[in-house]
């Protein structure tokens, strides 16, 4: 390789690499915590029976928690990559303390409009979430409105949460 060679390829990765890093409100990473509250379904089931035997639970429960979620890019075209922990308690209602965890990596569009999906721990077991929903914004606080299923062979579990958050800056 010719110097003159060496000096092309030396400017034009220097290029690309300025290019993509150019706008930084595309690379910030943003936080976006705050409480969650909802209420979650369990499907008839192995599950639902387990829950009902061990811990006497009925199938619907409240859920009260904490979602921690970090925005890590952002488009132009205002799609955003997202991770987010959530953390919930549920059974409160019943007198119960029912702990849960998810991890779940997503995605949102501009009009807020977001998918996700991740592993989910809780005393049922170990499981994978899948999650949808849209969050609206008000003046600078957040809205999100989600539905997560956790399908597992013993049972369904459907849940319906929902919260507020503020960008921190």
């Amino acid at each position: 390789m010719t110097f003159k060679n060496l000096l092309f390829f030396a400017l034009f990765s220097c290029t690309i690499a300025k290019a993509q890093t150019s706008d930084p409100s595309i690379i910030t990473p943003i936080n976006l915590d705050g409480p969650r509250v909802g209420l979650t379904y369990i499907a008839p089931g192995k599950l639902a029976e387990k829950l009902k035997k061990d811990y006497d639970v009925n199938p619907f429960i409240t859920q009260f928690g904490w979602q921690f979620e970090t925005r890590y890019f952002s488009l132009p075209n205002g799609t955003a990559g997202l991770v987010e922990g959530v953390l919930l308690v549920g059974g409160l209602e019943q007198g119960k303390f029912l702990p849960s965890a998810n991890l779940l990596i997503g995605i949102r569009n501009k009009r807020g409009i977001e998918f996700g999906f991740g592993p989910n721990v809780s005393l049922a077991g170990a499981s994978f979430v899948l999650a949808a929903g849209a969050t609206f914004q008000s003046n600078y606080v957040n809205f999100p409105i989600n539905i997560a299923i956790v399908p597992a062979s013993d049972g369904i579990r459907i849940s319906l949460l929902t919260g507020f958050n503020a960008r921190k800056k």
